[in-house]
């Protein structure tokens, strides 16, 4: 899809336009209210999987501006779509499985971004591997932000109440209610159990690890959230 002309920088990533087309300033302020080192200076940033639209370009302007060292990886496709610079480092790799980027910086990243990606590691990967792995890179103090995490079980709360039957009528234009099932098995999708086993699992390497809202202005903040784990 990175190479694919025809598609905007949005859909290169997986979304429509009208879910994120003027939206990423916003998603970029929700971000720097939670993952704290990115306003701090000369810190070492990771962006696991940071595509090619918006939100990548606005993280590089930040880093510039505070002195951050700045490690990209993703696929060759799309870290071609984004600028070279002496303070970036880009990994053309499958995270984690990068033994590179685990030699050079075991240890010493102050902050973790990974936006809108856990849902492919958790169907495609070994979800554990993953949080094992970048909880290793951490450095004292740092933190890890896994952002825009699709959870269907509040989704399913979120349109089994007044305001998501609401919110479902004006975005269908239709007069009927969503249809929700509790209590299924539904396999390759997240759920609170999910969510929760992230935290202990976090909780139990001797981080702390917590679950936030996002911001309510956010594109799918109805029916998404994301999780903070912090390095003591």
């Amino acid at each position: 899809m990175a190479t694919d002309n025809e598609l905007s920088p949005h859909e290169k990533i997986g979304f429509p336009d009208a879910y994120r087309e003027g939206k990423a300033s916003r998603i970029f302020v929700d971000i720097l209210h939670k993952l704290a080192p990115l306003d701090a200076e000369n810190q070492t940033i990771l962006d696991i999987g940071p595509g090619c639209s918006d939100l990548p370009l606005i993280l590089i302007e930040h880093c510039k501006k505070h002195g951050h060292h700045l490690n990209l990886i993703d696929s060759a496709e799309m870290l071609a779509h984004l600028p070279d610079s002496s303070f970036i480092s880009k990994w053309e790799a499958y995270y984690p499985a990068c033994p590179e980027l685990f030699e050079q910086l075991s240890g010493q990243v102050n902050a973790i971004l990974c936006y809108s990606v856990f849902h492919y590691i958790f169907t495609e990967s070994n979800i554990w591997r993953f949080i094992d792995h970048s909880l290793g890179l951490l450095a004292p103090g740092g933190q890890m932000l896994i952002g825009d995490i699709p959870n269907v079980s509040k989704r399913k709360r979120f349109f089994s109440s007044a305001a998501g039957i609401q919110y479902h009528r004006a975005f269908t234009g239709k007069d009927e209610v969503p249809h929700v099932q509790f209590n299924i098995a539904e396999p390759d999708q997240i759920d609170d159990a999910v969510v929760l086993a992230i935290l202990q699992r976090a909780r139990t390497a001797g981080c702390d690890a917590y679950v936030l809202p996002q911001s309510p202005d956010l594109p799918m903040a109805n029916r998404r959230e994301d999780i903070l784990i912090t390095k003591p």
